[in-house]
């Protein structure tokens, strides 16, 4: 039961952590960039003016798209990679 106090206190403080820790992703050439944090909350997309002289907004729309599922995936590999040392690789459905 001690083990089980310590790993979730352990856990806990990872979560904490990846609050901390960024990640970046883009498409469109980098004229999209999407940051995102380890619990996955977006922090900031950025929108290379150039794009919005075309006024094409479906592509605008599809660039933004990529560049968030990319951060997101991104985000949920460092969380996982990050509780996989507290947990030695067990897998903890839900968590992400």
């Amino acid at each position: 039961m001690k083990e089980a106090q310590k790993m979730q206190a352990k856990m806990a403080k990872i979560q904490e952590e990846l609050k901390a820790k960024t990640v970046e992703a883009s498409s469109g050439g980098g004229m999209v960039r999407v940051v995102c944090n380890g619990q996955q909350e977006l922090l900031s997309i950025t929108i290379d003016p150039e794009l919005l002289e075309d006024q094409d907004v479906e592509m605008l729309q599809d660039l933004v798209l990529a560049a968030v599922n990319e951060v997101l995936n991104r985000s949920r590999e460092m969380a996982q990679e990050e509780l996989a040392k507290v947990t030695g690789g067990f897998n903890m459905p839900g968590l992400f």
